[in-house]
Formats: C-alpha cells, structure tokens, sequence
C-alpha cells in the first residue's frame, strides 16, 4: 500500500516492477480509465509521473521521450472514448429503458441536460475530472450525442489532459528533481486539483437548491390561502 491506495495505483512501484514494460501498462490503464468502465484508476498519477520520470531520466531510468510519450498516450485517452461511446451507444438504450441500478433513466436525462448547457466544452473539462471522464462517454454514447461532434471534441480533450497533466509532472520534475523520490505528495496535489470541478459543482448545486426552497417558501409567505 501507499499514500493512495492499492500498489498499482504506486507509479514508482510499477516502473520498479515492470522496468520497461511500465510505459506499456501505463497506455493501457489510461485506454481502460477512459471509457470501459473502470473509474478508479491511476490515469492522472501515470501522467504527472511520466511527466516527471522523464525529467529525471538519469535517476528514474526511464528513457522514453515526450515526443513519443504523448502522442501515444493521446491516442490511447482517446480511443478509450471512442470506444466507451461505441459501448454506450450499443447497450446504451436497453439500460436507459429499464432504468438500471448503474446507468439510471436521470443520469441520461441529467447528461443530455448538461450538453444542451455546456455545448461541447463539457468533453474537454470532464476530461479532468476522475470518474466523470469514465462515464460522461458512455453517457454521451447512450445518449446518441452526434458521433462526429463528440470525437471533434473528444480529441481536444485528449490533447489537452495528456499535455497539461503530463507536461505539469515534467517542468516540476526540471524544477524540483528530488520530487521523484517524494511522488505520492506531489500526486495527492494532482487528484485534489482534479476533484476540484466536482466540489464546485456541488457547492454550486447546493446554493441552487437552497435558493429553490427559499424562493417556494417566500411564494407560500406571499399566498397563505393557497
């Protein structure tokens, strides 16, 4: 165990492990985390960390250049979408009618709702926050969202999580290489960043509905006989 879970969520302890096949597993992780289902698992970590291995290749071993790395670690986030939308988009509508314990009738109707407020932009910032960038394909894909719209937007969103996230991990990993013997703290920065989307939306959420209820209870001060 570590500072944030299980050993496999460790990214120092799969490169020790798996030397050169790290790089490998970490590709696939991040197909797997984005769009079969599988939410809590490592994608940001590897990143950050991948980031900053390959600042500190000298000590940390690991050889491979960004101008590898990324690429191949876009394609990967974005064919987990791709693949997570064709997934919804199959088995997608028999869960939307029988309205299942997972995938529940409202989750389809919140999402579809989330779409028509945010346009597309809600493919790029879901992207950054863990679970949602598990499900919001398989959502996207249940819900018929136009095919070529969400792999337009999918693709941005892609891009830009692997460059931010990985380049944050690489210039900090320049900045500060004894980093790489303290990883865990400087992830736990990187998942708390991430989750911070979820809580503003939730605060958000909350102040929405207290004012809901303030207002109904302001409209019954108002009418007494009704």
């Amino acid at each position: 165990m570590h500072a944030l879970g299980p050993q496999f969520m460790d990214p120092n302890y799969l490169l020790a492990h798996f030397g050169g096949a790290f790089f490998w597993i970490s590709l696939a992780i991040v197909f797997i985390e984005c769009g079969l289902l599988f939410p809590i698992l490592p994608g940001d970590s590897l990143l950050f960390a991948i980031g900053m291995f390959t600042a500190t290749s000298a000590t940390s071993g690991f050889d491979i250049p960004l101008y590898v790395s990324l690429p191949a670690l876009c394609v990967a986030a974005f064919a987990g979408n791709v693949v997570g939308y064709e997934i919804g988009r199959i088995v997608g509508t028999p869960l939307y009618e029988r309205d299942g314990r997972v995938l529940k009738k409202k989750y389809f109707d919140q999402t579809n709702a989330f779409f028509d407020k945010h346009g597309s932009k809600a493919l790029v910032i879901g992207r950054f926050v863990p679970i949602v960038r598990t499900f919001i394909t398989v959502v996207a894909g249940a819900s018929h969202m136009d095919r070529k719209r969400f792999f337009t937007w999918s693709a941005i969103g892609a891009v830009l999580w692997v460059l931010v996230v990985t380049f944050a991990g690489f210039f900090l990993g320049r900045a500060f290489p004894s980093l790489g013997k303290n990883i865990d703290a400087a992830i736990m920065v990187v998942v708390l960043v991430s989750v911070l989307p979820m809580i503003f939306e939730w605060v958000k959420h909350r102040k929405r509905a207290k004012a809901l209820v303030k207002e109904a209870g302001d409209i019954v001060d108002h009418n007494p006989d009704n």
